[in-house]
Formats: C-alpha cells, sequence, structure tokens
C-alpha cells in the first residue's frame, strides 16, 4: 500500500501539531512494510529527500504573485502525477486546506483528516475558506483526530450525517516518559505557539498569583510566534513588558527549540499548563501525560475528551486568569495529588495514544479502503 499525505510543513521545515503528527505517522507505515510519501509547498527550491524511508517532495513556492495561486496547484498537480506514474498511490490525505489540490479524478482513495480547518477555528481567511470547501468536495472519506473537532465541523459545515471515523494523534511513550529524579520543584512548563488562542496572555496573567501563592513557582515558555521572525511589538515582548519584575525574573522564554529538546524539558516540569481557548487534538497536551505530568488544561474544546477532571489532570477555564491560577497552585501545591495525577495522566496516555496502538488503527483504517474493487475506485462522497 502506497499512502501519500499532502503536507507543507514536514519537519524540519517549520511546523506545527499537524506536521509533527505527518512525520510520525509517515515514518511508522514505511517501518509497518509500507510505502509512504509527503508531497508539500516549501520556501525553498525544489527537492526530493528520504526521510527514514518517506519519500519526501518538497515543491518551491513562488512565481509572479498575481499568478502564484495557480503556478503553486499546477505544480502540485504535476508531482502528484508523476509520483503516482513511478509508484500507483493507494491513498492520498490531507488536512483541511491541503486535499484541494486534488481532481476528483485522480486515481486514489481521497482522505481528508481534521485537524481543525479555519472554519472550526474561525480564521475567517477568504482563500483558506475556499481551500476547505473545496477540500471537503473533493474527499472521498472523512476522519478526524477527535469527536470535538469531527462532530464541530460536522455542524459548522453542515456536513450531515456522513461517516467520520475518529482516531486520535500518537504519542511515543519512550520518547515521552517520565523521569522522577529531574523533577524541578514548582517548575511551571507551556509548549505552543505564543498566540492568544493558547491562552498565554491569561497564563501570564495568571502567574501573580501563583507566584504570591507558591513561592518556589517559575514558569518556562517553550515556543515561537506565528511570525518568524516576530515583529518588533509582538505578543512576546507586549506580554513580557506587563510583566512586574518580581514575576518576570519568574518565567524564561525559551522561543522556538527543536523538537528534541521537548521531552527533557517535559520531564523536568511538576507541572504543565495549556490553557488554550481550543484545540482540535493537541499533541502537546498528550506529550505532556506521557511524560507522567500532572496537566492542567482548558475545559473548552477537546479538554473533557482528554482528561478526566481531578482524575487525570485538571481542567481550568482558559478565559479566567483565576482559574487557571487556582488549578496550578493547586496541583503545585498538594505533592500527592500531583504524583497521582501525573500517574493516571501517564496510564491514560499509554492505553489510549500510545504509538503503536494509534498506528495500528490508521493501517486497519486504510486497509479497509483499499479492498479490492475498491482501490482507486472510491468516488467522492460530499459535495461542495
Amino acid at each position: 500500500m502506497h499512502v501519500c499525505y499532502l503536507c507543507s510543513e514536514y519537519p524540519p521545515a517549520p511546523h506545527g501539531g499537524i506536521g509533527t503528527f505527518c512525520q510520525v505517522l509517515a515514518r511508522e507505515v514505511v517501518r509497518s512494510g509500507h510505502r509512504a510519501s509527503v508531497v508539500g509547498l516549501y520556501a525553498e527550491s525544489f527537492r526530493s529527500e528520504d526521510d527514514q524511508g518517506v519519500r519526501v517532495l518538497r515543491i518551491a513556492r513562488g512565481g509572479v504573485p498575481v499568478l502564484r495561486s495557480a503556478s503553486h496547484l499546477w505544480r502540485l498537480h504535476a508531482a502528484l502525477r508523476e509520483l503516482h506514474r513511478q509508484d500507483p498511490i493507494d491513498i492520498i490525505e490531507g488536512a483541511e486546506i491541503d486535499l484541494y489540490v486534488v481532481n476528483k479524478s485522480f486515481p486514489a482513495v481521497k482522505v481528508l483528516r481534521m485537524h481543525g480547518g479555519p472554519t472550526f477555528f474561525d480564521t475567517g481567511k477568504r482563500i483558506q475558506v475556499w481551500k476547505e470547501r473545496r477540500s471537503f468536495a473533493v474527499a472521498a472519506r472523512l476522519c478526524a483526530v477527535s469527536h470535538c473537532v469531527a462532530e464541530g465541523t460536522r455542524n459548522m459545515l453542515h456536513l450531515g450525517p456522513v461517516p467520520i471515523e475518529v482516531i486520535p494523534n500518537p504519542v511515543n511513550t519512550d520518547q515521552f516518559s517520565p523521569d522522577p529524579d529531574t523533577v524541578e520543584e514548582g517548575l511551571i512548563v507551556f509548549a505552543g505557539t505564543v498566540i492568544p488562542r493558547k491562552g498565554i496572555r491569561e497564563l501570564i496573567q495568571a502567574m501573580p498569583a501563583v507566584v504570591a501563592a507558591v513561592p518556589g513557582a517559575r514558569l518556562e515558555v517553550y515556543g515561537g510566534e506565528a511570525i518568524d521572525p516576530p515583529p518588533r511589538n509582538s505578543l512576546t515582548a507586549q506580554l513580557r513588558a506587563s510583566l512586574a519584575p518580581e514575576v518576570a525574573r519568574r518565567i524564561e522564554w525559551k522561543g522556538r527549540v527543536p523538537r528534541e529538546v521537548l521531552p527533557q524539558a517535559l520531564r523536568r516540569a511538576s507541572v504543565c499548563v495549556y490553557p488554550s481557548y481550543i484545540e482540535a487534538m493537541p499533541i502537546a497536551w498528550i506529550e505532556a501525560m506521557a511524560a507522567g505530568k500532572a496537566v492542567v488544561a482548558s475545559r473548552t474544546g477537546p479538554g473533557p475528551e482528554l482528561i478526566d477532571d481531578g482524575v487525570t489532570g485538571l481542567l481550568c477555564d482558559p478565559y479566567d486568569p483565576a482559574s487557571i491560577a487556582a488549578q496550578l497552585i493547586r496541583a503545585l501545591a498538594d505533592p500527592a495529588l500531583n504524583r497521582q495525577l501525573g500517574k493516571a495522566a501517564r496510564h491514560t496516555a499509554m492505553e489510549r495514544y500510545a504509538l503503536p496502538k494509534i498506528v495500528q488503527r490508521n493501517l486497519d483504517y486504510y486497509s479497509s479502503l483499499v479492498e479490492p474493487g475498491r482501490l482507486s475506485r472510491d468516488p467522492a462522497i460530499l459535495r461542495p
């Protein structure tokens, strides 16, 4: 079986959760004896590379501005046709704004995986909304990384009763694992892009209360801004300027770091905090759970789907700094509760999100789509 992923943020290019997910799954598809390829647009000249058996085709962005979108579409079409000629593609998968580049007549099963598109996150950019609607029109099958994003998108786009397979994001429980000997008392870790939707402003506003209640509390922020390099008056700069000196010295802004740094950063934490307004299925939360951490996360979005409040973590109101502070203080001030939450979180990560289990669920799903008689002839079942 040959699975082709459409992804324009495949590491080591600047990437978020979709890029991480794509790389992890594609590598595991290859390790399972299948073929995997990735096609996407990148800010570099065209090149083909091998990533642990995954064939990665990085198509160059650019061209005359007025014709740029058409040029990108033509380049991606050409790359897919040539890849299919060399090694017939059985399944082609993309996220909400990625599958639009595929023609309905392309001879492969077209799978749209919902990671949270422009409608779900209410980004509202016209070109992104068009790409999303085009992608759903092309898709033959739908899957999603959480029930939250599946049903939220179903309602927002009026998809009706079309079936949506839910397969959560995986975590490497060997890479993200506990190490009690490295835990630093009072250390809070946040990992994510520094944008308002991640609740970083409310987290910073919560820190004075946390520092007052827990004298040893301090925060490390791992993640850069969406714009790289950030503008002079960036959100990070605004938040740093808003802090009193005694709180500012308790917060360390690590910026964008290599992914390899994160497992050890999580192991050092006493508590991990993710007060996002909305998420689809946040990999960062699952990684912290796998590391055996007490996680303070949002009760909005998929929060209750991932975390049993008071059992495998603590849920807060992401719009309320006082709620964030209260849950952080609760986790930091009660060592027994902290250990109990971390142990339960690790168990949940192992049972529900461990990489081998999620990879097998994906392979079973793919195999169900390419049964004899269905291979490369699965018609689109959605409408624009």
